[in-house]
């Protein structure tokens, strides 16, 4: 069963590293937006634009790539939302057949539409070189290609999970090592 953790772990150091980009880009949208609004009123208070269509589409895409690449982070944390009225009361072998059974059943068939429903019109983005609407605004194929590979991440952490819940159930529990914090860059 190693070779399946040694998979697993892979996995979980990729969803790791996003999780840590997005934890960047969470700061950046945020600063980004707070110079947004300044750069508005005091654009207003000067009598000069200083804010731009370009800028709020780029705090609109940075919360897209936060959404998207952070999902597979969180789950690799076990961080998303369940209804734990009953599944707190089972014991863990049981908890460990219902992640399986989410996983092969819900989320990897989740993420196999999603993928496939998202491709046509990623194709026809960046068919047409996709650009905003808006005045100054970005071009949205670029955007649009992060659906795709937001679902193959999602789907990949699923199968990671999936094969811990397996090795557990199979080789039990001591089989698969705790969930380690982020590693955090150390100066020195």
């Amino acid at each position: 069963m190693t070779p399946l953790i040694s998979l697993a772990n892979f996995i979980d150091r990729i969803s790791r590293s996003l999780g840590l980009l997005t934890a960047w880009l969470t700061l950046t949208m945020t600063l980004l937006g707070a110079l947004n609004a300044l750069a508005r009123y005091a654009g207003r208070f000067l009598g000069v634009e200083l804010s731009s269509n370009a800028y709020l589409e780029l705090q609109w895409y940075l919360f897209a790539m936060v959404f998207l690449l952070g999902a597979a982070e969180t789950l690799r944390e076990q961080g998303h939302v369940r209804v734990d009225v009953l599944y707190a009361r089972f014991p863990p072998r049981m908890q460990r057949l219902l992640d399986l059974f989410a996983m092969l059943a819900l989320l990897l068939p989740f993420c196999g539409v999603g993928f496939w429903m998202s491709l046509p019109s990623v194709q026809s983005s960046w068919a047409v070189l996709e650009q905003s609407p808006d005045p100054g605004g970005l071009p949205r194929y670029p955007i649009k290609t992060l659906l795709p590979i937001a679902f193959v991440i999602l789907g990949l952490q699923g199968i990671a999970q999936a094969l811990k819940d397996v090795v557990a159930l199979v080789s039990g529990p001591q089989a698969v090592p705790p969930l380690t914090p982020p590693e955090t860059p150390t100066h020195g």
